[in-house]
């Protein structure tokens, strides 16, 4: 039998950050140093089949400190612990490393120089999520209120609307960002924001990259893990773009082909933290079923790394 033809649209840039590929070497540098087990303070990042590989290899995933026994190493995922977190690991003497993506802590040190001027912060983030965890854990209960939604501004109750300053979540939607910024701006004339945008270079770069596609393909899957924040921006931001169809899949076992039937395009992305193997995975189960014609959509290049810790490194 035939197979129908359809264009699949690959959006570039697209999968692994510098700082997850940093996280995910920690790990696996981590064993190799001090052999297994090795312990992670909650998923290193968001998408299970890279856990599963880690875990594989002998990372124990862990929620809390707790959890975790004194005289083995213990890493901190890449999306940022709480100061007390560290601390506590101190106190009890354990060997630690900390695999928070540099973008987070630059963050992290924002934060911390507002509260030294004198500013109460305002944090643009999703509850719950431990970058907004982390991020607010830098200082004191109530030096640092959440909003997530425009709306929410106009709740907020502020210690002084005359020192105030915000930072965000680096795995926002730019776009829904860009308006809570415009409406704090609006209450509170004074506020002062980041040096330069908190939303980090691969979330923007990547929602660029769906944009580019969203409009010309008749579906489109973002792989990726249903907690991963950046993931499920990208399928946001695909509907509103104008594709009638955004799934978020975490393997090729996950699409669902009925809602498919009879598509002509089809264009895929991949979260920050989804590996390319699993978007070939996602490509060949397209190629099973179409005669498909793959065209790279390139946005942007990315040439940004981020070294490990000191303590990770091989002497020279």
């Amino acid at each position: 039998m035939t197979k129908p033809p359809l264009t699949l649209y690959l959006a570039a840039p697209r999968g692994f950050c510098a700082g997850v590929d940093r996280a995910i070497k920690i790990v696996e540098m981590a064993i190799e140093k001090w052999g297994a087990p090795v312990y992670v303070r909650h998923e290193i990042v968001h998408n299970k089949f890279v856990v599963d590989v880690l875990r594989a290899k002998g990372a124990v995933f862990v929620e809390e400190l707790d959890e975790c026994p004194d005289d083995r190493p213990v890493i901190f995922s890449a999306h940022g612990v709480p100061k007390s977190i560290p601390a506590e690991a101190e106190r009890r003497q354990m060997v630690f490393v900390d695999a928070t993506c540099p973008l987070v802590s630059k963050v992290h040190i924002e934060a911390e120089r507002h509260a030294e001027n004198g500013l109460q912060i305002i944090m643009i983030g999703h509850r719950g999520h431990p970058e907004t965890i982390g991020t607010m854990g830098q200082l004191p209960e109530g030096e640092v209120l959440l909003v997530e939604t425009v709306e929410d501004v106009a709740r907020i109750v502020v210690r002084d609307p005359q020192h105030l300053a915000f930072v965000t979540q680096t795995t926002l939607s730019v776009d829904d960002t860009r308006d809570i910024v415009a409406a704090l701006q609006a209450r509170f004339p004074h506020i002062v924001g980041p040096h330069k945008e908190d939303i980090c270079y691969a979330t923007t770069n990547r929602q660029e990259a769906v944009k580019a596609v969203a409009p010309v393909s008749d579906a489109l899957l973002v792989v990726g893990a249903p907690n991963s924040s950046n993931s499920r921006r990208l399928v946001e931001v695909a509907a509103k773009a104008g594709c009638g169809y955004a799934q978020l899949v975490q393997r090729a076992g996950e699409i669902d082909w009925r809602a498919l039937d009879g598509i002509r395009s089809v264009a895929v992305s991949a979260g920050a933290s989804a590996p390319e193997l699993l978007v070939n995975e996602v490509i060949d189960a397209f190629r099973d079923r179409f005669a498909v014609t793959v065209e790279v959509v390139e946005t942007a290049i990315e040439h940004v790394e981020f070294k490990v810790p000191r303590v990770l490194r091989q002497p020279a």
